[in-house]
């Protein structure tokens, strides 16, 4: 029996490294970006005001040269189980994004953990997404169809910020893409879990990711559904959501539960599961068939929500 995708077969040497304190420490040590901007994109990385006493947040805004008039926006959350990353991160696949689509993505650089707890990431992300409603207009941006979207932690942060919008009012998301996202906190304290295949993203990283988010232990009472979003226990009047997650993630319980319950709460919410993948494939696979085909799968789900009905 293959346990793993063809395309991601070297999957299985990959070791079960676990995120702690140190190699947190090491992995966000700053370095000079190497991305280079193409030339028919306009990138500009800006200082938004956070919410009340909290620092600036920082936001790449990346748009076609070409673009004229108001297009749609994508309001990006990077991944790294809350402890990791930057909004650069996701260069490549947020250029692709706007140069196919047309549209502006707006990548968030929240505060991390464990030096700010929740909710302060999710507070980051809520102000940067009021405030490319409030300038969409100088911006080039419809305020109508903005979509709310992340990889991992940044794809549950999202969620989170869906739940967030609903109950403040106000800015209202168009789309919620949700790339195999770190949703629940209780999946650290299970015991039922084959987790012999899973890869990238180990049962060590997510206790250490979630205790350091949460600044408690994860698993136990009172944890809010915004930090933890498949506590949540209604999820009706959201907005529409694509989910996508890999048969071998750690998350795939967690993930695909949320999807049936988004549809059984009259959510439209399209579930896409890769056999035989771990977390964080595309990314580390990124010229693989599996992932090209995942990420036109965003794309096109991306272009049904914000160009169509």
């Amino acid at each position: 029996m293959t346990v793993f995708h063809p395309d991601l077969a070297v999957g299985r040497w990959i070791p079960p490294l676990s995120f702690g304190p140190r190699l947190a420490r090491l992995a966000n040590v700053p370095r000079r970006s190497a991305t280079d901007i193409p030339e028919d994109l306009l990138v500009d990385d800006i200082a938004v005001p956070g919410a009340d006493g909290a620092p600036d947040v920082g936001v790449r805004l990346i748009r076609p040269r070409t673009l004229v008039g108001r297009a749609p926006a994508l309001l990006w959350l990077h991944g790294g189980g809350m402890i990791l990353g930057s909004s650069s991160q996701d260069d490549a696949t947020n250029f692709a994004f706007a140069r196919t689509l047309g549209i502006t993505v707006a990548s968030v650089d929240y505060r991390l953990s464990p030096q700010h707890t929740a909710p302060a990431a999710l507070e980051d992300a809520y102000a940067a997404l009021t405030w490319l409603a409030a300038h969409a207009e100088e911006r080039g941006i419809d305020a109508d169809r903005i979509a709310i979207g992340g990889q991992s932690a940044g794809g549950g942060l999202a969620a989170g910020l869906a739940l967030l919008t609903h109950d403040r009012g106000g800015v209202r998301p168009a789309f919620q893409l949700l790339v195999y996202p770190m949703i629940d906190d209780r999946t650290v304290v299970r015991t039922d879990a084959d987790t012999r295949h899973v890869r990238v993203w180990t049962p060590g990283s997510n206790r250490f990711g979630w205790t350091s988010y949460l600044g408690r232990a994860p698993g136990g009472p009172g944890v809010s559904p915004y930090a933890a979003p498949a506590r949540r226990e209604d999820l009706t009047g959201l907005p529409p959501a694509w989910i996508g997650v890999g048969s071998l993630d750690l998350f795939f319980d967690e993930d695909t539960t949320y999807a049936a319950r988004l549809e059984e709460a009259g959510v439209p919410c399209e579930l896409v599961v890769v056999d035989g993948a771990f977390h964080g494939f595309d990314t580390l696979f990124a010229r693989k068939g599996v992932s090209r085909r995942f990420w036109r799968a965003q794309a096109d789900a991306l272009r049904n929500a914000l160009f169509t009905g």
